[in-house]
């Protein structure tokens, strides 16, 4: 390799301790000149003294520490602690929203923001192998273009898809762009939401999005939205299927307290029925999604209430009963 310049000496000599030592993976000085070495830098010990000070009050944390008869270097604290990024990649992983291309790619770089061998511990994949990925590569810049949107107070325009039978993407509203006043993005059931006013609230899935774009036009539906607490929002709207919102009174035995608390948030009332039963209400949007998840729960659980919420529940089970006969 050709002689690098000088001046790059310290660049290269950060590069060499960031992505090759940590804790528990040190280089002594020696090891340090050869690294240096094969970029093409001449370097001696004397220089490399000045220069791990200069980085030090630079902000980089190099500690030294004589292990047997010599000293070696390495990179104590980052911006990441090791577990830190351990969670960032597994969020990155698990993320339906996220493909599977653009996944590895967010994975590669972090695994950039801590030393090679710490990095191996990031490879994680087989830990969720198989999870359903969107196969739409654009949703982070999707995600990006609508919160530019909101900043400045614009439309945006786009396609919206669904999937059909044989596994093809087909354009909904006959192909023709979708123009809304976005407000809000949500994260529910591992998909982005997109919250927006088009005459009415109005959701879309962010990984369903096409050919997004800002547009020149202003927002509308401020006053609808100001009514709105989006985290309350959130937690009443069940996989962001819309429903008429009302006080439902739901009974149940003691071991679903911390289902309902997990769904609904710690500042519900939970009344005491009987030692083994407790009462709350709450509100919700009420739609086939909300039904059904507290069928999912199985016995021990019902909504008691209010009585046009439990007749639509009966009609539900004969629904059901004439589908499943």
């Amino acid at each position: 390799m050709a002689k690098g310049p000088q001046k790059l000496k310290i660049l290269y000599l950060a590069k060499v301790l960031l992505e090759e030592t940590d804790e528990e993976h040190a280089l002594m000085m020696n090891e340090i000149i050869s690294r240096l070495s094969d970029y093409g830098i001449e370097a001696e010990r004397k220089g490399l003294y000045t220069d791990i000070e200069d980085l030090r009050a630079f902000g980089l944390d190099i500690i030294g520490e004589k292990r047997g008869r010599y000293f070696s270097y390495y990179i104590g604290s980052r911006k990441f602690e090791l577990p830190e990024l351990k969670l960032l990649v597994d969020s990155v992983l698990a993320s339906k929203f996220i493909s599977e291309k653009k996944s590895k790619e967010l994975v590669k770089k972090l695994e950039g923001l801590t030393s090679r061998e710490e990095a191996k511990e990031l490879n994680r994949e087989i830990v969720i192998s198989g999870r359903v990925k969107t196969v739409n590569e654009g949703v982070l810049y999707t995600v990006d273009s609508i919160h530019q949107a909101i900043a400045d107070d614009r439309k945006i325009k786009f396609r919206y898809f669904q999937w059909n039978r044989k596994k093809e993407r087909e354009l909904r509203h006959g192909g023709a762009f979708y123009t809304v006043s976005p407000w809000a993005l949500l994260w529910d059931d591992e998909y982005y939401y997109l919250v927006a006013f088009d005459g009415m609230i109005k959701h879309y899935r962010v990984d369903k999005i096409l050919e997004l774009s800002v547009t020149d036009e202003n927002r509308e539906g401020r006053e609808s939205f100001e009514k709105i607490d989006m985290g309350s929002y959130a937690k009443m709207t069940f996989s962001m299927f819309k429903g008429e919102e009302e006080n439902v009174t739901i009974e149940a035995e003691n071991r679903f307290a911390g289902m309902l608390i997990d769904r609904f948030g710690h500042d519900i009332f939970i009344m005491p029925v009987d030692e083994d039963h407790f009462r709350v209400r709450v509100t919700v949007a009420v739609s086939e999604q909300f039904i059904s998840w507290v069928f999912s729960l199985g016995d021990g659980i019902r909504i008691t209430g209010p009585d046009n919420v439990t007749k639509r529940i009966h009609e539900t089970v004969e629904r059901l009963s004439r589908q499943y006969p």
